[in-house]
């Protein structure tokens, strides 16, 4: 699946910990996105990762973990 930048996304489903996307990436914990929050994709990554932007942070996920809102 394509995501590009704009794109309203929310977790298929639980990660065991949150990467974040500054400079120097920190590992967070996974409570800080609850399953049912809606975030926006900032960036693209490689091919497989995008920057999402949550209430609480920007974080770094792989679009196989990502679905779009509808």
């Amino acid at each position: 699946m394509d995501f590009s930048i704009g794109d309203q996304v929310f977790l298929q489903m639980p990660l065991p910990y949150l990467k974040t996307a500054d400079p120097m990436p920190m590992l967070r914990p996974p409570d800080l996105v609850s399953p049912e929050e809606i975030g926006e994709v900032v960036g693209l990554r490689g091919v497989d990762v995008v920057e999402v932007r949550f209430r609480r942070g920007t974080f770094l996920i792989s679009i196989d973990r990502l679905a779009r809102k509808t």
